[in-house]
């Protein structure tokens, strides 16, 4: 992340996100007037919650704001102020020198139920306190999308705000809400997605953030093929993830996000290098294997 400074000169400036949101009701769901009205209110407070809150200490300028999604499906409405559901949150981040917008971040989480009062606003949690489970998750969500894209930009430049998604999630876990539980048995959500970052075993993970993005990516614009090879080394790398934690979810996020990129990428290389990558992507996600199977072709 390029990061403004302060100097005597008038800078415009804004927060860290630039963050749109749809809400959607299943097919199933039946809605009268109100719960319309109600989805329509929800949507325009969670879009100020998350673009108006300043999460970071850093100065941003408006072109430098984090490009994200958030997709609520609404599947069930239990009780008048109770919705249930699954919540999508989607990060981008440019590739220098090009017009070209990479997936950082993309994961669908099924443990989304909140209680919603109308003309009610969403209040910044206050030293990572769990007020209440809206703005837990949103909270969890800025943060570990702040930290991906802090990673691509500077090696475990995210630190800090995996910190601060850790707390929130450590604050939350007693709360009874899903999604937040420490127990062994729930390692795919949010609680062991954080933990997991930081834990040392998946360092080469982050490192791999920051060799794909900055010294792969970045640097295609003016060497195509020293980039693959960086990126192809990064993909190596996580190898040693996979033997120590077989199908995590971190890894899983991670290869989510990149899997079509990769055959993009890859489909034009030397064949030498094709077979390569094709070797690692299949031990390292092979339920895609036949996918990567294109980059052969």
């Amino acid at each position: 992340m390029i990061v403004c400074l302060l100097s005597t000169q008038t800078w415009l400036i804004a927060q860290e996100l630039n963050c749109q949101i749809s809400i959607i009701p299943s097919p199933s769901l039946q809605l009268g007037p109100v719960e319309k009205e109600t989805f329509t209110e929800l949507e325009q407070t969670i879009y100020d919650f998350m673009n108006n809150t300043k999460w970071t200490n850093d100065i941003f300028e408006i072109e430098e704001r984090i490009n994200c999604n958030i997709l609520i499906t609404v599947t069930d409405i239990p009780a008048s102020t109770t919705y249930s559901g699954k919540i999508q949150i989607q990060s981008t981040r440019p590739v220098y020198n090009t017009s070209y917008n990479t997936t950082v971040f993309n994961h669908v989480d099924a443990d989304f139920t909140i209680n919603y009062l109308r003309n009610s606003a969403i209040l910044p949690m206050s030293n990572y306190q769990y007020r209440d489970n809206l703005s837990a998750i949103l909270s969890f969500y800025a943060y570990m999308i702040l930290g991906y894209d802090y990673d691509s930009f500077s090696l475990k430049g995210g630190d800090q705000y995996f910190k601060a998604a850790q707390q929130i999630a450590n604050n939350a876990k007693n709360s009874g809400d899903e999604g937040w539980s420490a127990a062994a048995g729930k390692k795919r959500n949010r609680f062991w997605m954080v933990d997991n970052v930081l834990q040392p075993v998946f360092e080469p993970l982050r490192d791999a953030y920051y060799d794909y993005h900055r010294k792969g990516l970045d640097n295609m614009y003016t060497d195509l093929v020293g980039g693959r090879a960086t990126i192809l080394e990064a993909l190596q790398g996580l190898d040693k993830v996979q033997r120590s934690r077989p199908g995590s979810l971190n890894l899983q996020l991670f290869l989510t996000s990149k899997t079509n990129e990769l055959i993009q990428l890859y489909s034009g290389a030397e064949m030498k290098e094709k077979n390569a990558v094709v070797s690692i992507l299949k031990k390292l996600d092979p339920v895609n294997s036949s996918k990567y199977q294109e980059i052969l072709n």
